[in-house]
């Protein structure tokens, strides 16, 4: 796969922080498409010019919003990778800790990229690449975890930790079953023993 420009980013005022928390929250609890510009705008307490101004189009705000979450995402698991010490085993069982804290607090609807997908399919959307990287990186983190435990294998080891990863934060915003993404950390447990 080539490699693709990011998409363009706006600097945050303000209002466009206003503009953007309001709109993480509607486009989580209710879904990207049926959350229009005016409900944001009214949740924010700002007209629907300043939201135009600040940001250019809604296509804009979704790009802002995975952005912000995927690097929140990223800085909330590096926090947990360095507590977790230099074992490789601990390494990997950190980050389903770190996917079980950040979904018990911030995505009891299951994960916000795989949600976004859902309604986001077009790779010609600038937020595809936001969710499509973000995978792309959680797989590129499980490889350099797996290569110092298995060095051979670890291709394989890193998809089949991806898939119970991914497999768990399904379930859990599903609400298949109790604590999914525990299961998962066990299951992975099984996996590198």
């Amino acid at each position: 796969m080539g490699t693709t420009a990011s998409p363009r980013r706006i600097t945050m005022t303000p209002a466009a922080r206003r503009v953007l928390e309001a709109a993480a929250r509607l486009f989580y609890e209710r879904g990207i498409h049926a959350v229009g510009v005016d409900l944001i705008a009214a949740e924010a307490g700002v007209t629907k010019k300043t939201l135009y101004d600040r940001f250019g189009s809604k296509e804009q705000i979704v790009v802002e919003y995975l952005a912000d979450r995927d690097e929140r995402w990223r800085a909330f698991l590096a926090e947990r990778l360095d507590a977790a010490g230099p074992e490789p085993r601990e390494r990997v069982l950190a980050v389903f800790d770190a996917t079980r804290a950040w979904s018990a607090q911030h995505s009891p609807k299951g994960c916000s990229m795989v949600n976004a997908h859902a309604e986001i399919s077009d790779p010609a959307h600038p937020a595809h690449r936001i969710i499509t990287g973000q995978k792309q990186w959680m797989l590129a983190l499980f490889t350099r975890l797996a290569s110092d435990i298995a060095p051979e294998g670890a291709d394989a080891l890193a998809r089949a930790l991806m898939l119970l990863h991914e497999g768990a934060l399904v379930a859990h915003g599903l609400g298949i079953f109790p604590d999914a993404v525990a299961h998962a950390r066990e299951q992975a447990r099984a996996l590198l023993a």
